[in-house]
């Protein structure tokens, strides 16, 4: 049976539609969620939006709304990025579920049976934009001298009864748990500003509110409403039927990546695990910050005016564009950039120009040279499709797969590029329409050469651009069962078997359709 995985994203909060970054972050996990599945283990793939806290409260009464009816409104607008983009997640989850509000009651409870758990009084600097309590000594001074979080983000001074987590027993158990994993952090420098932090000394958390009641109600503490970070990280065994000893629970938890921002990788990789260790629970296997995507360079905000909403972009360049500029452009872990005139250099030269180029080629030629029949392959022995398929494997299979493995796209894909280069650089060398007249059985040769090769190249970046990939298989008669990756190391072995019996099949070519057009730069473009 495939070994289980289980991804998560971060649940996205939604005071404001999503932008580019949630979008982002999605593609990323849907890559990651699709790149399993297609080397055959059962994944799920679970994301939502993270609706409580005192935001969402002032949100809604700035519109003249009740903060349900925001909700619901608003997790809808993330609920369709998601289906709009592609995006194969198995569960949507809501913290204003039902199930959820049982949930997070529940790892209260536990954390308040181990006696992690006592009320006193809250007196320090609280952000609202990031629903976080600071130490002054983590505070930065703005202009005019005015109190920062280290996020940037305004403090004021708070003064309440709270319940109080003791994360100041969990340093050694936490560093500890640093040094057996290291896998458990991701990136490096993640890891080692983690490290730094807890090394620092940790002081006990804040857990819940009486400020404001949109929240879920501490268990016997009448007033209170649990500080967000409880309430939303539990979101990632709620959809496992967490307290319940559910077959979900046993079959997925823990978690082996908790994909999220680099912003809130404290929260994931200091709190959540104290919290899982007060509750009995294992902690998820890796959390991988990723970096910012920035627009031209700045940080998208919205009193710059450069908020960028994914579903025009997406609208604009097409889905998997979009998808594939992300991927190849950033090297993820890092802050990257983005602008109109990237996406269309970027996916014009690669998709259009050279992969599209590439298989409206190879698939035009054996229409209309062989009226779509696929030629019988005696080209084994020739020494051009020895090298070919040698470059292949290279950089198909033991370069694209791994770094996949390790979450490094970008350089991945530019392995697939560099096999899309071979195969073009193929067959302008051996010019099949040239053959056609002067060695027609050399040309079935390389024509077969390059059908092997168009479909691994396909199977290969189908976790990027899952829609273009698998149209292109469809024309070239590919069942959809034989689209695994697995298949790439069985094609170098025995790249025959499948080619053949397809060929016996039946199976005929008609006329080719483009899957990748040229883009255009919008006539408003930046």
């Amino acid at each position: 049976m495939a070994e289980p995985f289980y991804i998560t994203t971060a649940i996205a909060y939604p005071n404001g539609k999503p932008h580019i970054g949630h979008a982002y972050e999605a593609i990323a996990a849907d890559v990651i969620a699709r790149f399993q599945r297609a080397q055959g283990r059962d994944v799920r793939f679970q994301t939502g939006t993270d609706e409580h806290g005192l935001k969402m409260a002032q949100k809604a009464r700035e519109l003249g709304m009740t903060v349900r009816d925001l909700c619901d409104e608003m997790s809808a607008h993330f609920q369709a990025m998601c289906d709009a983009l592609n995006i194969s997640y198995d569960r949507f989850q809501r913290t204003t579920a039902p199930e959820h509000y049982t949930a997070s009651q529940a790892i209260w409870r536990a954390m308040a049976d181990k006696g992690d758990l006592y009320l006193d009084r809250y007196e320090g600097w609280y952000s609202v934009r990031d629903e976080a309590f600071y130490d002054e000594s983590e505070l930065v001074e703005g202009e005019g001298g005015v109190k920062l979080s280290p996020q940037g983000t305004p403090v004021e001074w708070n003064v309440e009864e709270s319940w109080f987590f003791r994360l100041s027993a969990y340093g050694d158990k936490l560093l500890a748990y640093f040094e057996a994993n290291p896998d458990f952090i991701q990136p490096e420098s993640r890891r080692n500003e983690v490290i730094s932090f807890v090394k620092g000394g940790l002081r006990d958390l804040s857990v819940s509110r009486t400020s404001f009641d949109w929240g879920v109600p501490v268990p016997d503490a009448p007033g209170h409403v649990m500080y967000v970070w409880v309430d939303a990280l539990t979101n990632y065994i709620t959809g496992l039927g967490y307290p319940e000893k559910t077959p979900e629970m046993e079959k997925w938890w823990p978690a082996n990546i908790h994909l999220i921002g680099k912003d809130i990788v404290r929260f994931h990789t200091v709190y959540w695990p104290a919290f899982l260790m007060s509750a009995d629970l294992p902690l998820p296997k890796t959390v991988f910050g990723h970096g910012f995507l920035l627009h031209r360079g700045e940080k998208m905000s919205k009193s710059l005016g450069n908020v960028v909403d994914p579903l025009e972009l997406a609208e604009t360049f097409g889905v998997d564009a979009l998808r594939y500029f992300l991927m190849r452009e950033v090297s993820f872990g890092n802050d990257g950039s983005y602008s109109a005139k990237a996406i269309v250099t970027r996916c014009n030269a690669e998709l259009a120009n050279s992969f599209g180029n590439l298989a409206q080629r190879t698939l035009s030629l054996i229409f209309k040279n062989l009226g779509g029949e696929l030629p019988e392959f005696n080209g084994n022995s020739f020494q051009e499709e020895i090298n070919l398929a040698e470059i292949q494997y290279k950089e198909l299979a033991e370069g694209l797969i791994p770094l996949f493995e390790k979450m490094d796209f970008s350089q991945g894909i530019d392995c697939w590029m560099r096999a899309v280069y071979a195969c073009n650089q193929y067959i302008d060398a051996q010019a099949p329409w040239k053959l056609k007249k002067e060695n027609p059985e050399r040309m079935k040769d390389v024509l077969a050469m390059l059908f092997l090769q168009l479909r691994d190249l396909a199977i290969a970046i189908a976790p990027v651009i899952p829609d273009s990939a698998n149209r292109l298989l469809d024309q070239m008669g590919i069942p959809a069962d034989e689209r695994n990756l697995g298949s790439i190391y069985e094609n170098t072995l025995d790249p025959y078997t499948w080619y053949e019996r397809l060929r016996q099949s039946g199976f005929t070519l008609s006329q080719p359709v483009g899957v990748f057009p040229r883009l255009e730069m919008p006539v408003d473009a930046d």
